[in-house]
């Protein structure tokens, strides 16, 4: 009996392709956080000072940090080379993720108004030109 959950093209290759996605995910999150600087936070919080990074990666995408998390989690899913366990990753994360930046944008146009919905009109969330 053949297992239906593992990938029907080369599992090493597609493990091979997750943990490159990986490495590539956490180095994205790392470029995100940086270009922050201090207004980065796990928590959502608006500092008193607060401005929009319009800079380096933040030029393209408004979440580089959860695009650079969810590759990661995206490539961890992959690496297992397992239909049933990227679901299982993948999935609730991402749900979670969407939740979160609905939370985050909202406290931003609270308090940034007009000029953060002109960048939120030029910027994706997550993938350049597509979301």
């Amino acid at each position: 009996m053949q297992n239906i959950s593992f990938f029907k093209i080369r599992s090493s290759f597609i493990s091979v392709l997750g943990i490159g996605l990986i490495f590539l995910g956490l180095a994205i999150r790392w470029i995100a956080i940086i270009t922050l600087k201090r207004y980065f936070t796990v928590d959502v919080a608006v500092l008193k000072d607060q401005k929009i990074v319009k800079e380096g990666i933040y030029k393209f995408i408004r979440h580089p940090a959860y695009a650079g998390s969810l590759l990661s989690f995206l490539g961890l899913g992959l690496a297992f080379a397992n239909w049933l366990v990227f679901l299982i990753i993948f999935f609730p994360i991402l749900a979670a993720f969407i939740y979160r930046m609905g939370i985050e944008e909202k406290a931003l146009k609270d308090f940034l108004g007009n000029e953060y919905i002109h960048y939120s009109q030029t910027t994706r969330r997550l993938i350049p030109k597509i979301y």
